[in-house]
């Protein structure tokens, strides 16, 4: 049986390149009464211990390392002894929101991380951020996109650590290729499938970033 998966939507800033803006973050949480992970521990510990319930937390997983997706990540491990995980090429964006406390493992492309039976894959999709990734359950046909792919086209890249092209090669090669019925749970918004949205990467391409 498949992990089930849930979300609790947290609300704060995320800033970059002197700017601020206010965001709301969909947190994602793969598990079952026994265990759990959590995807992008964002702006409120306490909410996502308040969802968790005491499940146990095996690990935080970091798709992108930009502070709205990270900043509670510490806190929550502090209360749960999970580790936080994250891809290295994002630790310069990392550090700039913790300075003084380092991820306690990396992720690897291709690397399978295992919840309450159901295999995750980590596929190493930069362009949004050098460090991007998103997760793969084939078993749940669901795909954690982090800030790669949205309903309606690809992360922004118009900000530092990221680049249109880039991003564009990991949705063509990573992700479209990837079952139709695939559903897609992004890091913001509503959720999509990937045959909704592999129609339009010609268009998203023309309106560039």
């Amino acid at each position: 049986m498949a992990a089930e998966i849930t979300s609790r939507v947290t609300s704060g800033t995320f800033s970059l390149d002197g700017g601020t803006w206010d965001v709301d973050n969909n947190v994602w949480i793969v598990g079952d009464a026994n265990e759990a992970i959590v995807i992008d521990a964002a702006h409120d510990a306490g909410a996502i211990l308040d969802a968790l319930d005491g499940t146990k937390l095996l690990a935080i997983v970091s798709t992108h390392a930009h502070d709205d997706h990270v900043n509670a990540a510490p806190a929550l491990s502090d209360a749960t002894g999970a580790p936080v995980l994250l891809h290295p090429d994002d630790l310069p964006l990392w550090r700039q929101r913790h300075p003084d406390r380092e991820p306690d493992g990396l992720l690897a492309d291709g690397q399978v991380i295992t919840v309450a039976g159901t295999d995750l894959t980590v596929l190493h999709t930069p362009g949004h951020s050098p460090g991007g990734v998103c997760l793969h359950a084939p078993g749940p046909k669901a795909l954690f996109s982090g800030d790669t792919l949205f309903k309606g086209g690809p992360g922004a890249t118009g900000r530092s650590f990221s680049d249109f092209p880039t991003i564009i090669t990991s949705i063509r090669e990573r992700l479209l290729t990837l079952p139709d019925d695939t559903r897609v749970h992004p890091g913001h918004g509503d959720g999509t499938t990937i045959g909704a949205e592999a129609p339009h990467l010609d268009e998203w391409i023309a309106r560039g970033h």
